[in-house]
Protein backbone atom coordinates (compact mmCIF):
# COMPACT_ATOMS: atom_id res chain seq x y z
CA UNK A 1 0.00 0.00 0.00
CA UNK A 2 0.93 3.34 -0.81
CA UNK A 3 -1.54 6.09 1.05
CA UNK A 4 -2.10 6.65 4.39
CA UNK A 5 -5.50 8.38 5.12
CA UNK A 6 -8.61 8.05 6.92
CA UNK A 7 -10.33 4.34 6.00
CA UNK A 8 -13.70 4.00 5.54
CA UNK A 9 -14.50 0.23 6.44
CA UNK A 10 -16.67 -1.90 4.96
CA UNK A 11 -17.74 -3.43 7.77
CA UNK A 12 -19.42 0.18 8.68
CA UNK A 13 -20.68 1.28 5.63
CA UNK A 14 -23.52 3.27 5.37
CA UNK A 15 -26.85 1.87 3.17
CA UNK A 16 -25.89 2.89 -0.96
CA UNK A 17 -22.23 2.64 -0.28
CA UNK A 18 -20.40 0.86 -3.17
CA UNK A 19 -18.26 -1.76 -1.76
CA UNK A 20 -14.54 -2.20 -2.13
CA UNK A 21 -13.19 -3.18 -5.61
CA UNK A 22 -10.54 -5.44 -6.12
CA UNK A 23 -9.14 -6.25 -9.27
CA UNK A 24 -6.22 -9.23 -9.09
CA UNK A 25 -3.22 -8.80 -11.96
CA UNK A 26 -0.68 -11.00 -12.61
CA UNK A 27 2.38 -10.22 -14.51
CA UNK A 28 5.40 -12.55 -15.55
CA UNK A 29 7.46 -10.13 -16.29
CA UNK A 30 7.97 -5.89 -16.51
CA UNK A 31 6.90 -5.36 -20.30
CA UNK A 32 3.30 -6.91 -19.96
CA UNK A 33 2.62 -4.55 -17.01
CA UNK A 34 3.77 -1.40 -18.88
CA UNK A 35 1.95 -1.95 -22.20
CA UNK A 36 -1.33 -2.44 -19.73
CA UNK A 37 -0.55 0.45 -17.14
CA UNK A 38 -3.15 2.89 -18.53
CA UNK A 39 -6.03 0.38 -18.14
CA UNK A 40 -6.42 0.12 -14.63
CA UNK A 41 -6.62 4.30 -14.75
CA UNK A 42 -9.05 4.31 -17.61
CA UNK A 43 -11.25 1.51 -15.87
CA UNK A 44 -11.11 3.66 -12.29
CA UNK A 45 -11.86 7.15 -14.68
CA UNK A 46 -14.99 5.45 -15.48
CA UNK A 47 -15.85 3.98 -12.31
CA UNK A 48 -15.53 7.29 -10.76
CA UNK A 49 -17.64 9.26 -13.68
CA UNK A 50 -20.16 6.60 -13.29
CA UNK A 51 -20.47 6.43 -9.68
CA UNK A 52 -18.27 9.52 -8.02
CA UNK A 53 -15.19 9.99 -6.70
CA UNK A 54 -14.92 7.98 -3.60
CA UNK A 55 -14.98 4.92 -5.02
CA UNK A 56 -13.22 2.39 -3.91
CA UNK A 57 -10.63 0.36 -6.51
CA UNK A 58 -7.38 -1.29 -5.42
CA UNK A 59 -5.10 -3.77 -7.30
CA UNK A 60 -4.15 -7.11 -5.78
CA UNK A 61 -0.96 -7.89 -7.46
CA UNK A 62 0.66 -11.06 -7.92
CA UNK A 63 4.35 -11.02 -9.86
CA UNK A 64 6.46 -8.44 -11.36
CA UNK A 65 5.46 -4.65 -11.14
CA UNK A 66 7.94 -2.04 -10.92
CA UNK A 67 8.46 1.27 -9.69
CA UNK A 68 7.08 2.54 -13.40
CA UNK A 69 3.95 0.82 -13.24
CA UNK A 70 3.29 1.46 -9.34
CA UNK A 71 4.14 5.27 -10.05
CA UNK A 72 1.93 5.58 -12.93
CA UNK A 73 -1.00 3.80 -10.84
CA UNK A 74 -0.02 5.87 -7.60
CA UNK A 75 -0.27 9.33 -9.91
CA UNK A 76 -4.19 8.03 -10.63
CA UNK A 77 -5.34 7.77 -7.16
CA UNK A 78 -4.83 3.87 -7.16
CA UNK A 79 -3.83 1.63 -4.26
CA UNK A 80 -2.76 -1.98 -4.38
CA UNK A 81 -1.98 -4.71 -1.76
CA UNK A 82 0.70 -7.50 -3.01
CA UNK A 83 0.17 -10.79 -2.74
CA UNK A 84 2.83 -11.83 -0.20
CA UNK A 85 1.27 -9.01 2.17
CA UNK A 86 -2.50 -9.90 2.16
CA UNK A 87 -2.36 -8.48 5.57
CA UNK A 88 -2.53 -4.99 4.45
CA UNK A 89 -6.08 -6.30 3.34
CA UNK A 90 -6.55 -5.25 6.89
CA UNK A 91 -6.00 -1.80 5.85
CA UNK A 92 -9.21 -1.76 4.28
CA UNK A 93 -11.25 -3.31 6.63
CA UNK A 94 -11.42 -7.00 5.50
Amino acid sequence: MHKKGKINWPVKAKRGELPLMIEAKSAGDFTNTNKRRKEEAAKVGQLRRNHGKNIRYILFLCGYFDSGYLGYEAAEGIDWVWEHRMDDLIKFGL
